[in-house]
């Protein structure tokens, strides 16, 4: 993979012309800055900047103004190939608090080892419905210990009012929810992202999550894409790795709260 070229035309269809994330969400050009604006469980944030040193503070203090004024939280996602190479520094300055530094991996579908199974004893349910966004929630709660009413509320609304942009999955031991994963779709683009990727503690560590990756790679080949995108915690990396996925970049959120 070349992966300058890789990360230039992800730059371009999922940050520089991206599309909204959602129902309800626009996206908005203003100035050096392409932001998400959406109602109270979506995301609202920063996804793409084109900034020098002299445009920085001026861009960061006009995005704090916007959103403060429709008193909403939001995330400034940042790139570790962003400009200018102090905005970080820049942005925690003025207010914003850095969480944990991610991977941007990204592998060539047609690349990857695809033939991955869940373990025994562990089905997949495909999520359609809100008995199941309820169960991919419960999952979300139990393996990252955060509230998941965003995640319910956003799921929901997009199975119901654009389903072909989303897949999600439930992993299952009998009846009972122990993993749950998502793949977002976004068309006229050749990526697609993988999300959400959460295993219950007591079921770590035997493939699920594997299989979870290799279960949405199959469905974004029957989908026509090209490239599957994760912002991959240090915990994930290595079996993302072992699949095919390369390391591009940082990405580090940083948000905001009026």
């Amino acid at each position: 993979m070349d992966h300058v070229a890789v990360l230039a035309l992800f730059d371009r269809d999922m940050r520089e012309v991206a599309q909204p994330d959602g129902p309800g969400a626009r996206v908005e050009r203003v100035g050096g800055v392409v932001r998400q604006v959406a109602g109270e469980h979506g995301w609202n944030g920063v996804v793409w900047s084109d900034l020098d040193e002299s445009s920085a503070d001026k861009a960061i203090a006009e995005q704090i103004a916007y959103y403060t004024g429709v008193g909403r939280e939001f995330e400034w996602k940042l790139y570790g190939h962003d400009l200018p190479f102090d905005l970080g520094q820049r942005l925690r300055a003025a207010g914003f608090t850095a969480l944990p530094e991610e991977t941007l991996m990204i592998a060539e579908v047609a690349d990857l080892t695809l033939d991955v199974e869940p373990p025994e004893g562990i089905r997949f349910l495909p999520v359609t419905d809100r008995t199941g966004v309820d169960l991919v929630a419960d999952v979300h709660e139990k393996a990252f210990g955060t509230d998941s009413s965003r995640l319910r509320h956003q799921l929901l609304a997009r199975l119901q009012d654009d389903p072909d942009t989303v897949v999600a999955v439930v992993a299952l031991a009998g009846d009972v929810p122990v993993s749950a994963a998502r793949m977002e779709l976004v068309p006229g683009t050749r990526f697609a992202g993988l999300w959400g990727g959460g295993t219950v503690e007591s079921w770590r560590g035997r493939g699920i999550y594997r299989a979870l990756v290799a279960h949405r790679a199959r469905a974004a080949v029957e989908r026509g894409y090209r490239y599957l995108q994760v912002d991959a915690l240090a915990t994930s990396r290595p079996i993302l790795e072992r699949l095919g996925f390369e390391p591009l970049t940082i990405t580090q959120p940083h948000v905001y709260q009026p």
